[in-house]
């Protein structure tokens, strides 16, 4: 893993994958920008009402004013609003780098590093399409059901990295496999390896929250979220670039050594590789062992003596 996440972070200055990455993270920043002048503003209204709406806000608003936090009244509906903003916004990222780039760096890394590694195609593009968008649904709901635990302190620092995590793993993992693994390689990579892929994907997670810490600035940093929206996106998707990389620089060396093992029944062998012959081995007479002392002559052979 070490030495992947490595290989992976001197791949990410090749400029092959700087031009893949580009459209991606292009796109993450641009539609986070117009999403952003577009709905900043009804978002603050939206939450603002819903905080005047229920009684207990207002008890705790008004406890705030007369303890000296009114300003922290103004920062509410911008605290909310980022915090529910963030996890789609990585979400985006995240689904954009996986369908649009993920295939271009696996066969960026095949090439520079396996180029003789057979592609057996055992995933097609609606299929993994299908895989991406229902592994992030499924993430997206256990986000929205884990919101109540965001509340303790310690649990959020630990669950939302482990939902990314998981997603990471799953998404990242089944994207590079999709083109060079048949459908058996790649389902045993994928649970034979499950705990590191998942592994590797929490540290991705923890890594995509970082820029999260910059909303701890303040009132500043809050009023100009819109700006930094794009910015977050980009670095978002450059996360995720990293990420596709590092799975890729370690699960292709896993699926080239299983092949070097034995090839899996049902996966055709490389083109103009000799098949193995069935036909029995036939020794000549002339390279046939010989036996380490003369044989007496068949009349000189006693019989064994019969039992009583």
């Amino acid at each position: 893993m070490i030495t992947a996440f490595g290989r992976a972070f001197l791949s990410c200055w090749h400029p092959r994958v700087l031009l893949w990455s580009v459209l991606p993270v292009l796109l993450a920043a641009v539609a986070v920008a117009v999403l952003g002048r577009l709905y900043w503003e009804p978002a603050l209204d939206g939450v603002r009402n819903a905080i005047d709406s229920f009684e207990l806000s207002n008890l705790a608003l008004r406890w705030l004013d007369e303890v000296g936090g009114r300003s922290l009244r103004t920062l509410l509906a911008p605290m909310v609003v980022v915090a529910l903003s963030v996890p789609a916004v990585l979400l985006l990222s995240l689904l954009l780098v996986a369908l649009l780039a993920v295939p271009a760096l696996s066969q960026h890394v095949l090439r520079s590093r396996w180029p003789s590694l057979q592609l057996l195609r055992g995933a097609s593009v609606v299929r993994t399409w299908a895989w991406t968008l229902g592994c992030a649904a499924v993430a997206l709901l256990a986000l929205v059901l884990s919101v109540p635990l965001w509340l303790v302190p310690p649990l959020v620092l630990l669950v939302p990295p482990l939902i990314w995590g998981w997603l990471i793993g799953r998404v990242m993992g089944y994207g590079v496999l999709a083109a060079p693994a048949s459908r058996q390689e790649r389902r045993l990579l994928l649970q034979r390896h499950r705990w590191a892929l998942w592994g590797m994907g929490l540290v991705c997670g923890y890594i995509a929250s970082l820029p999260s810490l910059l909303w701890a600035a303040g009132t500043p940093v809050l009023i100009a979220a819109p700006l930094l929206a794009p910015v977050l996106a980009w670095v978002y998707a450059a996360v995720c670039v990293f990420a596709a990389l590092w799975y890729a620089h370690f699960l292709l060396p896993r699926l080239q050594a299983l092949r070097a093992l034995a090839v899996p029944p049902g996966v055709p062998s490389a083109p103009g590789a000799a098949e193995p012959s069935t036909a029995p081995l036939v020794v000549p007479p002339l390279l046939a062992p010989t036996p380490p002392f003369p044989l007496p002559p068949p009349s000189l052979v006693l019989p064994s003596p019969k039992e009583p």
